[in-house]
């Protein structure tokens, strides 16, 4: 669905409210970084990392509502699953969370997208059902074997 200007503006305006709340509301003192929520979601096992990619994926359904087209969509979501395979790793992957801002990144994508009109495509919701549905199975393989993980490394100790 192609919006009017002022509902698109609106809308993105949202996204960006809630990438930096996700990726950069949060001042590190005594340097130039930036930090989000969803590293310190991240914290939480497995319970963060679904609150993050849950809204991760809001914000690529809302990106296919705007007329993103099928390869920025992927992209989207590959960052979103790069973010949550390095975040099962415990403590690298938060540092890198800092990092890797997968929310930004997708924002950026998809302003650059919309920043070309006659890129502006209708969305195809079969597609985005399945790359959301493969996001959501990725993210439950993750998180399956960060729990396979934990518990080996729980029973080493017995």
């Amino acid at each position: 669905m192609n919006q009017p200007s002022k509902q698109r503006e609106k809308i993105m305006a949202e996204l960006r409210s809630i990438s930096h709340l996700f990726d950069e509301a949060l001042p590190i003192p005594g340097t130039p970084y930036r930090i989000g929520i969803d590293p310190l979601l991240g914290l939480l096992p497995a319970v963060g990392d679904y609150l993050g990619a849950i809204v991760s994926g809001y914000i690529v359904v809302q990106a296919a509502r705007m007329g993103a087209s099928k390869q920025t969509l992927s992209r989207m979501v590959g960052n979103i699953i790069w973010d949550a395979f390095v975040g099962t790793v415990p403590l690298f992957g938060d540092v890198v969370d800092v990092a890797w801002k997968a929310n930004t990144k997708n924002i950026k994508l998809l302003e650059k997208h919309l920043s070309e009109p006659h890129r502006v495509q209708k969305t195809d919701w079969w597609f985005l059902g399945f790359l959301l549905g493969g996001l959501a199975l990725v993210i439950f393989i993750i998180s399956a074997i960060g729990f396979w993980i934990l518990r080996a490394f729980f029973h080493s100790f017995n």
